[in-house]
């Protein structure tokens, strides 16, 4: 058992869609990784950690390309297809050795920024051992994308990480489209079929782009979500991501399939990606989470940066002080995250994964700090540097204990990224 005792603060959203806010109170997580009690808690025999902070539910990334570490900063001035086309002949000359080091590196920023669970999408090697010892949840497959892959190949590497995984309770498999565009009608078709027999959450990016809608159009005389849909891969289990270029009937079939839309505010910003992302008109209909995208286009794997993103991106695109709150943000960045892979996760509260986050309440940055502003202080004022621990899976995976050592690795990676991507980009 792990005992989190006397946090400051627990900052947490509810089963009725609100928020709430506990005062001097310590958090039970049993060694089958659920919460237990939230309260005044007493205890014999737990492993006790003094929370002295504000914790709040885990943050769940629910879109990155973590591997992308690699690129962040490489190429930075660029609309999205001009970026792809860059990026995707420097991927083509990447080893596994390298990729996995991008993974790891990201895997890295991601815990010390509090985030517990992430969603990526890219061309990774085996990271199941990776993943099992850094202790994080990451759901995780090889990416369907014609142009790069051929896609028989992706799917015996899918069949084989379904197998290998099948027990594991930080690892789960998914079935990343990297999107219409960039694929056939036969690898759409297979998709759905795998989709079907191998029951998995189909993870993939739409409407990103006004060239994309276009293209798509071209091709099928549909949009991207009519696409999905005419395909069978539009429902519950489907996670679309970006949904900049949307029309108001393709969001009726996304509500009216419960799919999950997912918002990455800093990288569509800085790609340009122009278009809106309807926040309002889905949180009343859907579920719709909240990702950093990868480190190649937003540049950070911090999901504090991410909430107050959106929030100020939305109510600037709508002329609106309240079309996204500080608590819909929070709710997007944990618990809607959660959902969308279907984990009861999320919330502070019993019956829940113990997947929790600290924060160092001493940062001046996060103060005054009090009852009434908390909240809103965690996604306005917070960044990942304030993390003091990260809980999964009720076990410490992040803390004073093991900072150090985390920041070394990462150096050491970086430098050993620096010398290839060096030799890569001067040949």
């Amino acid at each position: 058992m792990l005992l989190l005792r006397d946090c400051r603060y627990v900052v947490t959203p509810t089963e009725n869609g609100d928020v709430k806010v506990l005062e001097g109170v310590s958090i039970l997580i049993s060694d089958d990784g659920i919460i237990r009690q939230v309260g005044d808690v007493n205890v014999n025999g737990a492993e006790v950690v003094k929370c002295d902070g504000v914790a709040i539910p885990g943050l769940f990334n629910a879109h990155t390309h973590l591997a992308m570490t690699m690129f962040r900063g490489l190429v930075s001035d660029h609309e999205l297809e001009d970026w792809l086309n860059i990026i995707w002949g420097m991927e083509k000359r990447l080893t596994s050795d390298v990729v996995l080091k991008g993974f790891e590196l990201g895997l890295i920023e991601s815990i010390m920024n509090g985030t517990s669970a992430v969603l990526d999408m890219y061309f990774n090697p085996d990271v199941v051992d990776l993943v099992e010892r850094y202790g994080i949840r990451v759901f995780e497959g090889p990416t369907f994308i014609d142009n790069l892959r051929d896609p028989k190949l992706t799917e015996n590497e899918l069949r084989n990480l379904v197998s290998r995984v099948r027990d594991s309770k930080l690892i789960k498999p998914i079935l990343n489209l990297h999107s219409v565009y960039a694929n056939s009608e036969d690898t759409l078709m297979r998709v759905r079929e795998l989709k079907e027999e191998l029951n998995l959450r189909l993870h993939t990016h739409v409407s990103e782009t006004r060239r994309e809608v276009y293209t798509v159009r071209g091709r099928y005389g549909l949009y991207p979500v009519e696409v999905l849909s005419k395909f069978g891969l539009l429902d519950s289990s489907a996670i679309l991501v970006h949904l900049g270029w949307v029309t108001n009937w393709e969001l009726e079939l996304i509500m009216r399939a419960q799919a999950t839309a997912v918002h990455c505010p800093s990288s569509n910003m800085k790609l340009a990606t122009a278009g809106f992302f309807p926040i309002k008109e889905l949180l009343k209909g859907t579920n719709v989470a909240l990702g950093t995208d990868g480190p190649g286009t937003g540049d950070s794997l911090d999901m504090f940066k991410e909430m107050r993103m959106a929030v100020l991106l939305q109510r600037n695109n709508y002329w609106d002080a309240k079309a996204l709150t500080a608590k819909e943000a929070l709710m997007m960045a944990t618990v809607n995250g959660y959902r969308s892979v279907g984990l009861r996760g999320g919330l502070i509260a019993p019956g829940y994964l113990g997947d929790v986050t600290v924060l160092d309440i001493k940062d001046p940055r996060i103060n005054p700090l009090n009852k009434l502003n908390v909240a809103n202080n965690i996604v306005y004022s917070s960044n990942g540097g304030m993390v003091k621990y990260l809980v999964v899976n009720g076990k410490v995976v992040y803390g004073p204990h093991n900072r150090e050592e985390l920041i070394e690795r990462a150096l050491i990676i970086s430098r050993e990224l620096n010398e290839y991507l060096w030799g890569m980009l001067n040949d």
